[in-house]
């Protein structure tokens, strides 16, 4: 079994003077940066009092997901001989809140629209979805149920 080391540094920015004196004194406010890689500046869920304009854990997860997703579907799409032209998702998230503040994903919808080639297997196209969460890292990682809701378009 070959294992992967994954890094980064994560550091919080929304000390606006008074530190964490009080839950109004700060914002949730922070940035991630991967060695070589473009700072991403993120906050917390607006929900919870986060900017509405920045990434927030929870974008992230989501993105991830499907950018994972898709990589394997452009993956195992060339080494089946289907020639993907285009690919987009709309990924949706469900999320529960419990009374005590908890919270945690209940499911992802995944929503590719994915063009080919003429002359495309679409059968097969279609079965590579299914065959994804038994690769994608972090499909293999999480621990609720993601669908897929895909539409395949022949070119032309």
């Amino acid at each position: 079994m070959k294992h992967h080391a994954y890094s980064s540094n994560i550091r919080w920015t929304g000390n606006t003077g008074e530190g964490t004196a009080h839950y109004r004194a700060y914002t949730r406010d922070w940035e991630v940066a991967v060695p070589g890689k473009p700072v991403i500046e993120c906050s917390n869920d607006p929900l919870l009092g986060g900017n509405k304009g920045l990434m927030n854990p929870e974008d992230m997860l989501l993105s991830a997901l499907a950018g994972c997703h898709m990589l394997w579907y452009l993956h195992l799409a060339s080494e089946a001989g289907i020639v993907v032209t285009a690919y987009e998702d709309d990924p949706e998230g469900t999320g529960e809140l419990a009374p005590d503040g908890a919270a945690r994903f209940v499911g992802v919808t995944l929503r590719p629209r994915i063009t080919v080639k003429p002359g495309a297997d679409l059968a097969r196209a279609e079965a590579i979805h299914h065959e994804i969460h038994k690769v994608c890292f972090i499909a293999r990682s999480v621990n609720f149920p993601v669908q897929i809701a895909a539409e395949i378009a022949v070119e032309g």
